[in-house]
């Protein structure tokens, strides 16, 4: 059997800052993601460390008696520091152009480097089934990694919560949450 890696994009939260909390439903969608792991084994979890993030994993590390480590490289993507009025035209053209960056932020392609730096390290470790918790960006650009044509439409789709196994060894990515 391959390594299974887990990516999981936080439940609802208050916000988009780094310290915004889960809402009361993320909360719930928080024990929700206990019951559907309850079937996968879970060697190790990562998370961003994102409030959101942390207690989006809180009750599963609780259960499982496994400790959450925190990467900061695992951290949203800023797409710019500036308040974008059309700043979802923008998150688009950044799926199309990976380069592409505006003020104060990242490019697709950086943000999606320090990601796979994460992903890369845990292909190599002893740890066969790994939960990450991010967010909806940084997780799409993880996912475009081994599927190039994942893009904003893709991103646009994402649920709070939502969970994609990646299986490095094939370069499969596919959503187990429905």
């Amino acid at each position: 059997m391959g390594k299974s890696i887990y990516l999981v994009r936080h439940c609802k939260a208050e916000g988009q800052s780094k310290e915004a909390k889960l809402t009361e439903e993320g909360m719930n969608q928080a024990q929700v993601l206990v019951d559907f792991f309850s079937e996968f084994t879970i060697d190790r979890i990562i998370t961003s460390p994102f409030t959101r993030a942390i207690e989006s994993t809180l009750p599963l590390s609780k259960a499982r008696n496994i400790p959450i480590e925190t990467d900061n490289r695992l951290s949203e993507r800023i797409l710019s520091t500036e308040n974008l009025v059309d700043w979802q035209e923008k998150l688009a053209k950044s799926f199309d152009d990976l380069d592409i960056f505006y003020h104060g932020g990242e490019s697709s392609r950086t943000a999606m480097n320090r990601g796979m730096e994460v992903v890369d390290e845990l292909i190599n470790e002893k740890e066969e089934n790994i939960l990450i918790t991010t967010h909806g960006n940084l997780m799409s650009l993880l996912i475009k990694e081994f599927q190039p044509g994942f893009g904003f439409n893709d991103w646009k789709k994402l649920s709070n919560p939502d969970v994609y196994l990646l299986e490095p060894e094939t370069s499969s990515v596919k959503r187990l949450w429905k």
